[in-house]
């Protein structure tokens, strides 16, 4: 299975270390591109595999600064399947770590 990330310069270093490619993007213009080259948006995939990855990982600071067309994406049910990790500083405010997501929707604490 084909991954990818999307994030901030250490974190996609880090995840380079796993074999995992990715791009480092900052700014919003930078992870629009990243993410539009990544998807084949527009119908260019310029990843260095030349295919569409099947999960593309995004920082949550990255997703962020895409939070429509992340949604807009999610809802075409197409890959990439998209996953949000936290950033060197942790989840950002207001963002719902993973355990939390399931203790609202099934009532148990893992």
């Amino acid at each position: 299975m084909k991954f990818y990330i999307i994030g901030e310069r250490e974190i996609v270093l880090a995840f380079k270390l796993t074999g995992i490619d990715g791009i480092a993007a900052e700014t919003r213009a930078e992870v629009l591109d990243a993410f539009n080259r990544v998807t084949g948006k527009g119908g260019i995939v310029n990843v260095p595999s030349g295919e569409i990855p099947r999960v593309l990982i995004l920082t949550e600071q990255a997703a962020s600064q895409i939070e429509d067309e992340e949604i807009a994406w999610q809802k075409t049910g197409k890959f990439p399947l998209i996953v949000e990790v936290p950033g060197l500083n942790g989840h950002l405010k207001g963002k719902k770590t993973l355990s939390d997501a399931i203790k609202e929707a099934v009532g148990v604490e893992v």
